[in-house]
């Protein structure tokens, strides 16, 4: 990956968006990407209960067949939960496994308690548990018992009097979002990343991508929604909320997926094996459209471009199911990118995959622009192109 691409991608993921605060991803971060990529007559939506954003290529033009794409800007984060007298600040740790935690750097917002709505950042902060080994007990010390989340705390060295009192004239208060503190990094194998927020900075970042070489030949059959969702890691809310108001005819999820071949501990499971470094991965089942992604393979294997099956069953665990959730007809695919050390500070991913989803989401998108002769896809080529079992060929 070129370096402006990858300084543009740590930028994406390094923006302080935690979960129902996003606005710094994707106001601060995307929606000026996106002003400077579009042409004039595309379109930027906003909304008034999330700060999602959706990039239109032909607004207005509801006759046409819409796809819609969908990354989500909110980082899982720890919450201030109780203040001590000793100035402990107790914090509820989310989606975070505890034992991950301890010792990492973080950010605090608070907001100015003379002047709500004003945020300010606190660093020089850890995350901690037992404070010294020599305070746990014996079976921690053994592995044989481990953290739990309510032990988790944030130190903010804070000594002398009235700890508490100072803790919370800084304006520090139940509620205030504390996220993880490291940019991500090349690593040490070849084409390797690692950081925090991976999930899902990259989905965003693979959307803002493909809109950007779109945006130098844009299509002319299909209609597009760039999707910069919120709230997904609390339930997909966002994306469900933004795709209820279009109702798009495909919907995409993009989102970070898991290396399983990697994932220690998970042999007896049996679980796909899937890789970083070999392309990008493709959900069927739940919900997914066996039709769409037959379309995406096609355009993939004609280009050449690496990608992976996966699997899913009830529910894809992404925002493809924001049709689904809000409860209007779409065809709907997952695609993502294998990663290790999900929910923790040095999630690690590979850009060749990243690569891999830009260009084979491009290469669909070009494909439906033009099917049917160059007038491209037609709704009724989703309600009559489902796979007919009945018709299968015995081998």
């Amino acid at each position: 990956m070129p370096k402006a691409q990858f300084d543009f991608m740590r930028e994406v993921l390094a923006a302080p968006s935690p979960i129902g605060l996003e606005a710094a991803m994707s106001y601060g971060v995307l929606k000026p990407a996106f002003e400077k990529l579009m042409p004039k007559s595309w379109a930027i939506h906003q909304f008034k209960g999330n700060a999602g954003l959706v990039l239109d290529t032909h607004p207005g033009r509801d006759d046409m067949t819409s796809v819609m794409i969908i990354g989500h800007a909110d980082k899982i984060r720890l919450q201030v939960r109780k203040i001590d007298a000793d100035g402990k600040i107790w914090v509820n740790t989310d989606s975070f496994l505890p034992c991950t935690l301890i010792g990492h750097e973080v950010t605090l917002f608070c907001q100015d308690p003379k002047k709500p709505g004003n945020y300010r950042s606190i660093e020089g902060g850890t995350l901690e548990a037992l404070g010294a080994i020599h305070f746990s007990e014996p079976a921690q010390r053994t592995g044989d018992k481990g953290l739990k989340p309510e032990m988790i705390y944030l130190e903010l060295q804070m000594h002398g009097e009235k700890r508490k009192e100072r803790i919370e004239k800084l304006g520090i208060r139940p509620g205030d979002p504390i996220i993880l503190n490291r940019p991500i990094k090349r690593g040490f194998s070849e084409d390797a990343f690692y950081g925090a927020y991976l999930d899902n900075g990259l989905g965003c970042f693979v959307v803002a991508e493909i809109a950007k070489i779109l945006a130098k030949s844009p299509l002319k059959n299909i209609r597009v929604l760039y999707t910069i969702a919120t709230h997904e890691e609390i339930g997909r809310f966002g994306a469900t909320a933004i795709a209820g108001e279009f109702k798009p005819d495909i919907l995409i999820g993009s989102d970070v997926n898991h290396d399983y071949d990697a994932a220690p501990g998970i042999g007896a499971k049996r679980m796909n094996p899937l890789t970083m470094g070999k392309g990008f991965s493709i959900t069927k089942g739940s919900i997914t459209s066996e039709q769409l992604n037959t379309i995406i393979e096609e355009a993939c294997m004609k280009e050449g471009i690496p990608y992976q099956m996966d699997f899913a069953g009830r529910d894809t665990g992404t925002d493809a199911m924001a049709a689904a959730l809000a409860g209007f007809d779409s065809a709907a695919t997952s695609i993502g990118f294998p990663i290790r050390n999900m929910h923790t500070i040095s999630e690690t991913g590979h850009t060749a995959d990243v690569l891999a989803a830009i260009h084979g989401m491009v290469a669909t998108f070009r494909a439906m622009d033009k099917m049917n002769r160059g007038k491209g896809m037609r709704r009724e080529d989703l309600k009559n192109g489902h796979p007919r079992l009945d018709s299968a060929k015995p081998l």
